[in-house]
């Protein structure tokens, strides 16, 4: 210690102590971390064909291409959630789209561990982390932020975000103008012009089979592909800049997707086209000892992103939490064939307007997907998705009955339990769970969902309308670890609810009559997806229909709407239209979505004042929905 202290003094005297810091600074890598909106692998490095991807694949040549590299939720804000705090959304209450429910006190953003560590950590410009903001972790973020404005000398991690291949990108300019106009927003001036013309022509497409052959479909997918292109260039200049300011052989680059992307059923859904992303990461020679792989390789390890920040932490020198969930990737004491990752987790939420609940895992060639709410089907009707012209045609399609079998799955009731081998079968469209061959898979990967959702202590099975009111008093994550959420019998019940097996009726009954009232909920929830009419059933959802919590009162009213007790269920759903609590109110129109246009007709005034009102964005247009399709408004 003596010996230490000594050095360290005669440096500072001979020297001064900036220079000290400066010179272990520099010994530490810069990280940037470029980051492409709604796009799943169509890059050529990855073996597309038709992309024009240039700087992308130049970038592969000269780093790590990750063939296994998937986001946790196929949308943004949960996606980004699971990024920033190194942990899954389920296990902290972060997996609804923009619910920002707060995060418990211990967890920090993970660029403040970098920032305290000397880092300038500068954020362009997208946050979207879908809980609470701390404003502690960036030195700068905005539209202008860049590492440019760090200290001589001073390490730096940066983001830089292309939002040029996000979903609206292939909005046409009057659906574009539209959309701004019904918020208050005056559209510039370039969305009254005409559309540019295709690039990438629309003949030239190769559909996925789940896709119908129409001319819009066509179209979207040409446009797409030229915004791919258009975001490629941008990888390049951003690239360029580096090069240019002396930085790049000081600098790892990470370039990735933030969620796959972007035609109907990838963004939003639990497949490889809406999980699995392109993840490409150059390591200078400089830093060679923090990357076991090699420069142009291919690492097939898994990768999910509660991976991401352990990495970038081990990365720069700093210790991992241990809270964190996931595993580095790159690192000193790495081996190439460190492959101890088992699975990479996904999870779907309430998307938008819409409720549902699904949990997948990837694990080694094979896609286990446990659908909870098998009675919503894919395609519930999501204001936003369906702005693209695609989206319309393809439901147009179904509607007219033009469709085969795999194309008009989309809309109908989802499986309870899927299971595919994403090698022989990338598209995801041959579900395995009924094949007697594959039984024991099958098993295998049920029992590795289950546990892993115990082993989370996953709050995603808590209703919303109870986490609204939950967190203003606490967070998720520590109700959670209360004596309150027994996760082993909530999922439990959940699990039978879910799989429309008569045998389960007795359970689900019992459970009806539960102390804990999230799983009267998923006893309800069980009744109404089993549709299992007697007298037993019937008395069960009178009794649920008057519980003392509205998000039991409502899929009861749901399930006895169903029971064809449509005068006992009404009223029930109208009168929760006036909760002060945002996710009980749009629980209920959830719910009113299969009412007949008639039985909704005494109550068109309060949906239209709840269009008026304002209050949250998604009750808007789920009640503009109901309005649109049940009165043509």
């Amino acid at each position: 210690m003596l010996r230490k202290i000594t050095q360290s003094f005669l440096v500072c005297f001979l020297f001064g102590t900036s220079l000290v810091l400066s010179q272990q600074q520099t010994d530490r890598p810069n990280i940037i971390w470029i980051v492409s909106e709604d796009n799943s692998p169509f890059i050529g490095a990855y073996g597309d064909g038709y992309a024009t991807t240039p700087n992308i694949d130049r970038l592969a040549s000269e780093g790590v291409l990750f063939e296994n590299a998937y986001c946790t939720a196929a949308v943004c804000a949960p996606s980004r959630s699971t990024l920033i705090t190194g942990v899954y959304p389920p296990s902290v209450g972060t997996e609804n789209m923009r619910s920002e429910y707060p995060l418990p006190a211990f967890l920090k953003l993970f660029p403040y561990y970098l920032r305290e560590a000397g880092y300038y950590t500068s954020n362009n410009a997208k946050k979207d982390y879908n809980t609470v903001d701390q404003p502690e972790v960036w030195d700068e973020s905005g539209r202008t932020a860049t590492y440019a404005n760090r200290k001589d000398g001073q390490p730096f991690f940066a983001v830089f975000n292309i939002e040029i291949s996000h979903e609206s990108s292939i909005f046409d300019n009057k659906t574009k103008e539209r959309m701004l106009r019904q918020f208050g927003v005056e559209p510039p001036k370039e969305l009254q012009q005409p559309d540019p013309p295709l690039r990438h022509h629309p003949d030239s497409i190769v559909l996925p089979p789940y896709h119908p052959e129409t001319p819009e479909m066509r179209h979207d997918w040409a446009l797409y592909y030229d915004k791919i292109e258009e975001m490629d260039a941008k990888v390049g200049s951003l690239l360029k800049e580096l090069e240019e300011a002396g930085l790049a052989e000081n600098t790892i680059v990470f370039y990735y997707g933030d969620n796959g992307g972007v035609l109907g059923r990838s963004k939003r859904f639990m497949y490889e086209s809406g999980l699995r992303i392109p993840l490409i990461v150059r390591v200078p020679e400089k830093y060679r000892h923090l990357n076991p792989y090699g420069s142009d390789a291919v690492a097939t390890r898994l990768v999910d992103f509660a991976d991401f920040a352990p990495t970038v932490l081990q990365l720069s020198g700093i210790s991992i939490p241990g809270y964190y969930q996931g595993k580095p990737f790159l690192g000193q004491h790495l081996e190439a064939d460190d492959n101890d990752k088992e699975l990479a987790f996904g999870f779907r939420g309430r998307m938008d307007e819409r409720i549902d609940l699904v949990r997948t895992i990837r694990y080694g060639q094979y896609r286990y997907v446990r659908n909870f709410m098998p009675h919503r089907p894919y395609g519930q009707h999501i204001q936003f998705l369906w702005l693209a012209k695609s989206m319309a045609s393809w439901e147009k399609a179904f509607n007219e009955g033009k469709l085969n079998e795999t194309q008009a799955r989309f809309f109908l009731p989802k499986p309870v339990e899927e299971l595919y081998d994403v090698v022989k079968d990338p598209h995801n469209i041959h579900n395995l769970a009924q094949d007697p061959a594959y039984q024991g898979v099958l098993d295998s990967l049920r029992k590795k969902t289950y546990d892993l959702l115990v082993e989370l202590n996953d709050v995603g099975f808590i209703p919303e309308g109870a986490a609204e009111a939950l967190t203003k008093t606490t967070t998720l994550y520590d109700y959670a670890r209360s004596d309150q959420y027994d996760v082993r019998k909530v999922l439990d019940v959940a699990w039978a609810a879910s799989e429309q097996n008569s045998d389960k009726l007795p359970l689900l009954l019992k459970a009806s009559a539960a102390a804990d009232p999230v799983i009267r909920y998923w006893a309800a929830t069980g009744l109404l997806i089993l549709k299992h009419r007697n007298d037993d059933v019937y008395r069960a959802l009178v009794r649920l229909s008057k519980d003392e919590v509205p998000y039991v009162r409502i899929v009861s009213a749901e399930a006895l709407y169903g029971f064809e007790r449509k005068e006992e269920a009404i009223p029930i759903l109208i009168q929760e239209l006036h909760s002060a609590n945002n996710m009980v109110r749009l629980q209920a129109l959830n719910a009113l979505v299969s009412t007949q246009a008639d039985e909704l007709k005494p109550h068109e005034e309060l949906l239209k004042s709840i269009v008026e009102k304002r209050e949250t964005e998604y009750d808007v247009k789920a009640a503009q929905y109901l309005l649109t399709t049940k009165f043509g408004k």
